[in-house]
């Protein structure tokens, strides 16, 4: 597809033809339509004059165009709120799909010169569609020569395809979003699917196991097959629980009790958690006695600590672990330390994102769930949470939370 021709006649070699050449790179070569417009419009002023330049866009629910964009470049320039003078033409350009030039009357003539406005208005054409204007205004002297408004339409046609490139690249960007996400689904899918089996095969078999009436278990063995299907339904439990979390989070309908409490019980009780559930790891934990009371919802910080702790003792299975607390007046930071193998730093902005996992872990038990649900919980509080990581040394998930004025009549009692 191609522009409108421009005469050459109407063109000087050197600038003018450089600045027309140029215009057309601009509009192939550019990203950035902010930009782009300016170059343009910088370059469109060395081969024709023009004081103020404003675009206009089709509002496609309204159907009525509304200003995009608008410069003042010459004797408009200390007056930018004359660029609305523009609008009729630029109106009568858009609706009549043809270039316009409108001359107003600036008033009365002034030391022999006439006073007066010129508005050239050019509909912004995209595969035969309509989709805006352009209105280039000139304030006094001569107004715009028949080779200027060719010139002109070369700009605004070159102008509708950079308008064009903007949308298709945010259609392709949809797309490509959209197209991720469906393989993000399928991969959930696949994941979930995966890891409710796994519990419901080994409580299937241990129950079938007991049921059979051909052979008798000692006590021992029953106790082993009972826990086994306790922590089994454990971990479907956790697993429905964090799909429910987390389609509650995507419709904002995850509800939370914020309360005064202390952080300090919270980070012993998870400990106490994770040691027993786990008991070949060990825990180091380096915490302040005085920490401050924080406005929280308790049992969803313990889901974030617990999500840590977990993750450190099933990445880094067999290393110890560190949980170092410290405060300020502003804020509480709790960090989860390892001394596992680390993660790629190309991983590490996306593992707070819902439903990623590291490929390389793919064999581990996951679902991709835990740190998107973390991430969305510390936000809710208004602190901050991130992940640090040395591939050989080990990793640190860390958040924080805000302190807030408590009325010191509630640092008593319980939250002591």
């Amino acid at each position: 597809m191609t522009g409108p021709l421009i005469p050459t006649e109407s063109l000087t070699y050197g600038t003018e033809l450089n600045a027309v050449y140029a215009i057309a790179r601009i509009v192939a070569e550019t990203f950035d339509t902010d930009a782009g417009l300016d170059a343009i419009f910088r370059l469109a002023r060395t081969i024709f004059i023009f004081d103020t330049v404003a675009l206009y866009l089709e509002n496609e629910e309204s159907h009525e165009i509304e200003p995009s964009y608008a410069r003042a470049l010459g004797r408009g320039r200390s007056r930018e709120a004359e660029l609305a003078w523009g609008e009729p033409a630029a109106e009568e350009a858009f609706r009549s799909g043809q270039t316009v030039l409108r001359q107003e009357d600036a008033g009365p003539v002034v030391k022999g010169r006439e006073r007066r406005r010129d508005f050239l208005g050019l509909p912004l054409l995209v595969s035969g569609r309509c989709v805006g204007s352009l209105a280039f205004g000139r304030f006094g002297g001569p107004s715009f020569p028949s080779e200027h408004i060719q010139l002109a339409e070369f700009v605004a046609w070159h102008v509708g395809q950079l308008l064009e490139n903007r949308r298709l690249s945010r259609r392709i960007a949809s797309l490509e979003a959209q197209r991720e996400l469906i393989r993000m689904q399928d991969d959930f899918i696949s994941t979930v699917s995966h890891e409710l089996r796994t519990p419901l095969g080994f409580i299937k078999g241990y129950v079938t196991t007991l049921l059979r009436e051909d052979t008798e278990w000692d006590e021992t063995s029953r106790e082993d097959f009972l826990n086994i299907i306790d922590d089994e339904a454990d971990r479907l439990s956790e697993l429905i629980d964090n799909l429910l979390d987390s389609s509650r989070l995507e419709s904002g309908t995850l509800s939370m009790t914020f309360e005064p409490a202390r952080l300090g019980p919270v980070v012993r009780a998870m400990v106490q958690r994770i040691e027993g559930a786990t008991p070949e790891i060990e825990v180091i934990t380096e915490m302040p006695d005085d920490l401050p009371i924080l406005e929280i919802d308790s049992t969803r910080i313990a889901q974030v600590l617990d999500n840590f702790l977990t993750n450190a003792s099933k990445y880094a299975p067999g290393a110890k672990i560190y949980i170092n607390v410290d405060a300020d007046d502003e804020r509480i930071r709790v960090e989860v330390r390892d001394e596992g193998p680390g993660i790629p730093q190309e991983h590490l902005s996306l593992l707070f994102e819902r439903f990623y996992r590291i490929p390389e872990n793919a064999a581990t038990r996951g679902t991709g769930l835990g740190l998107y649900i973390a991430r969305k919980i510390i936000d809710a509080h208004g602190g901050e949470i991130g992940v640090e990581s040395i591939v050989g040394e080990g990793t640190s998930f860390f958040f924080t939370l805000p302190v807030k004025n408590i009325n010191i009549e509630e640092q008593e009692g319980e939250y002591v």
